[in-house]
């Protein structure tokens, strides 16, 4: 019999889409057969002994939170090589537009991972910005770009986006397909 593969999902939130996101990852895990810790990022997250990781954070100014930064460190020095990444940003990639400013979004953040870390994929899924106090000019261009002031889902054309293939067409298929990474 084949062990147990060990997996760590770990996220930085700011309004709880991302934990609610990272949640949903674990539980496809879980039904895929796989051990599955699911905690927020910080020193406490172990990475020891696992055979994979996935590290998540909400996007703000086009970076990824600290807390998930200074997890992606302790993994690029491990030489941990299974990890997947996932963030949570503004564009709901919907249309040709919108798929291009999704893609832009993943090379940036991707840019201020650390020095050599690679990722076996990076996956963007839609975000939500508060809407209170924004003016009616910035509530137009929010929605002109796809985003949508409510939670994410992960469903059927729901903001899963891969830089290179374009939006999958069901985000738990896509968290699903990282069972194929863990050994």
């Amino acid at each position: 019999m084949a062990p147990v593969p060990r997996v760590v999902v770990t996220y930085a939130t700011a309004a709880g889409s991302t934990a609610g996101i990272a949640e949903r990852i674990a539980s496809v895990l879980r039904d895929g057969g796989c051990d599955v810790d699911c905690a927020p990022a910080g020193p406490a997250v172990d990475l020891e002994q696992v055979d994979a990781v996935v590290v998540g954070s909400a996007v703000h100014d086009m970076a990824w939170l600290p807390a998930a930064l200074d997890v992606l460190r302790r993994v690029a020095a491990s030489g941990h090589r299974s990890v997947w990444c996932f963030s949570v940003g503004a564009p709901m990639p919907r249309g040709r537009f919108t798929r291009f400013l999704a893609g832009r979004e993943v090379e940036r953040v991707g840019r201020g991972f650390p020095t050599g870390f690679r990722a076996r994929e990076h996956h963007l899924f839609g975000g939500i910005v508060e809407m209170h106090g924004v003016p009616l000019w910035g509530r137009l261009l929010y929605r002109l770009t796809g985003a949508a002031g409510r939670p994410p889902r992960l469903g059927r054309r729901r903001g899963l986006v891969h830089p290179h293939r374009g939006p999958a067409a069901d985000g738990a298929d896509a968290a699903a397909s990282f069972l194929d990474w863990v050994p």
